[in-house]
């Protein structure tokens, strides 16, 4: 896949005999299962017309762009998105930067620049809320309109349900905030995952007896916060491991406003500097606390490990135990 950072950089990175493609439109925060339908209809039809698969996001998220206070916590990072599409085939990702000259961009400049002149869109399909263009202002309606015109098709996908729900990401969000993991797993396809490369942190863990892989995650909110039993993946080599980790911003320890994912894997005795990490939060164990002093921090964390230890104890063909 490759990926596009701009419009003015189209030109270079599509291949002279480009023809058009079939595209989507979106943020697919944590790509779930509602995101997936929407990929598997692009492929088809990509398949059907001979075209190649676009998506097209932007950063910052609009949300983020308006209120950043008040957006909402990713559920992933950029990274993390352009991996998922990767691995989901897509061809390209286009990414747009969401500034005051796209904000203020209407339904038809929108069209007409990006979706026409731009990408030469094909076919497009969209989720069945998609709003774009200043003040939210073009919709379904309007691309059909357009597509007549000018000569592309549009599809919406119609909502994907899960327990007679809505599967999007704001209830992937709401799910992770009330320790919902099984649902949130069940939404996603997968067990929530964040992913980073490991950092020197402050080795506090070692004096407690329980060393700690420092994940860099790169965001000041999270969808949750706590203790969980993990199940770890290291990106470059495969290699898989378990492990306890702690989300947030270790409220007994002075000075670290900022949240944090600290993770002790089990039976490891290596160096995981440099390394990107994979975790996937398999059972939540405890809610963070402030406790008073390092020693009642150890005795719940010495706690901690047992309760993950039992949680993959109890389910031994998941994942390999005896790391």
């Amino acid at each position: 896949m490759r990926l596009i950072r701009g419009l003015h950089n189209l030109n270079a990175s599509l291949p002279v005999d480009f023809d058009g493609c079939v595209a989507t439109i979106g943020n697919f925060d944590g790509l779930h299962l509602g995101h997936r339908r929407i990929l598997e209809s692009l492929q088809k039809v990509s398949a059907e017309e001979g075209k190649p698969t676009l998506v097209m996001m932007f950063e910052p998220q609009p949300k983020e762009f308006f209120a950043p206070d008040l957006a909402p916590p990713r559920l992933a990072g950029f990274r993390d998105k352009f991996q998922d599409l990767r691995e989901a085939g897509i061809d390209y990702l286009l990414c747009l930067p969401f500034n005051e000259s796209l904000r203020s961009m209407s339904a038809a400049q929108f069209i007409q620049s990006i979706l026409i002149d731009g990408i030469e869109v094909k076919h497009l399909i969209v989720g069945d809320d998609f709003r774009f263009g200043c003040d939210r202002s073009g919709d379904y309606a309007a691309l059909e309109t357009a597509g007549r015109v000018s000569g592309f098709s549009v599809d919406d996908t119609p909502t994907h349900e899960i327990s007679g729900d809505r599967v999007s990401s704001t209830r992937v969000r709401k799910e992770l905030a009330r320790d919902n993991l099984p649902m949130a797993a069940e939404l996603l396809g997968r067990p929530y995952q964040i992913s980073g490369r490991v950092a020197y942190g402050r080795q506090l863990g070692r004096t407690l007896d329980t060393p700690t892989a420092n994940v860099l995650i790169k965001r000041s909110r999270l969808p949750m916060t706590g203790v969980y039993a993990v199940h770890l993946s290291e990106q470059e080599s495969g290699e898989e491991y378990i492990g306890v980790a702690n989300l947030g911003v270790k409220p007994t320890i002075s000075g670290e406003p900022e949240p944090s994912l600290e993770v002790h894997v089990f039976g490891f005795s290596g160096n995981l500097y440099g390394k990107h990490l994979t975790v996937s939060f398999m059972q939540k164990i405890r809610d963070e606390m402030k406790f008073d002093g390092l020693d009642a921090l150890k005795s719940a964390i010495d706690s901690d490990k047992k309760a993950a230890r039992a949680y993959f104890a109890s389910r031994p063909d998941s994942f390999r135990f005896d790391r």
